[in-house]
């Protein structure tokens, strides 16, 4: 298959969305166009347009005379975001929900096995890589395509926030909590319910939201 220009794009956009979001690129990190032309082996064109895009969504800014630079967040600054994010959550399970089958019950028991290995060894990182992925295959629930960009515009606004608190925080009562959602979710899908799925994510949203609140 043909690597097409917006696929490019794209796969660039993602890895420095999640290279920002996992802290690789800790807030007011100088992000090098030059350097970063030269990892991904293309013109500061298209890097450009990824940055922008990024700006755009506030994970980065530029400043006159330095560069562009990674913003930093905090949860109460984020607190309409993330009010915004619990609607937009339920709404997964009611505008245009798909049809449960095999491959969605098998991902979900998938996810179940990765939060069990992560239980067994704690990691933070991990925590946070596989909390984006099941945040996308929470997306992947519905047909519903502005309601699912503007879901995942939110959630990568505040992505970084529980990954810079979890210093403060007691990461196995974390992982423990996380697998409780993943098991819940994916008992809600094996009995086709995409909405209780759906109503399910935003109380953990919520419940996270207070937590966070406490550090």
């Amino acid at each position: 298959m043909t690597d097409t220009t917006p696929n490019r794009n794209q796969m660039l956009y993602s890895q420095l969305r999640d290279r920002i979001c996992l802290l690789d690129y800790p807030p007011d990190t100088r992000l090098s166009e030059e350097a970063l032309a030269k990892e991904f082996g293309i013109s500061r064109t298209p890097l450009r347009r990824v940055l922008a895009r990024l700006e755009d969504e506030g994970l980065v800014q530029s400043v006159h005379g330095v560069g562009t630079l990674v913003t930093d967040v905090d949860i109460h600054e984020m607190q309409h975001v993330y009010d915004l994010r619990m609607e937009l959550a339920q709404l997964i399970g009611v505008l245009g929900p798909i049809s449960i089958d095999d491959r969605v019950i098998d991902t979900a028991r998938g996810f179940q096995q990765r939060g069990n290995d992560l239980a067994a060894l704690p990691d933070a990182r991990a925590f946070a890589r596989l909390n984006m992925d099941f945040f996308d295959f929470g997306l992947s629930l519905s047909t519903n395509q502005p309601l699912r960009d503007m879901s995942e515009r939110l959630y990568y606004r505040t992505a970084r926030i529980w990954l810079k608190s979890i210093s403060r925080m007691d990461l196995g009562h974390e992982i423990t909590i996380f697998r409780r959602e993943i098991d819940e979710t994916a008992n809600a899908l094996e009995n086709g319910d995409v909405a209780a799925a759906a109503l399910i994510r935003r109380a953990h949203i919520s419940m996270c939201v207070q937590r966070l609140k406490k550090t």
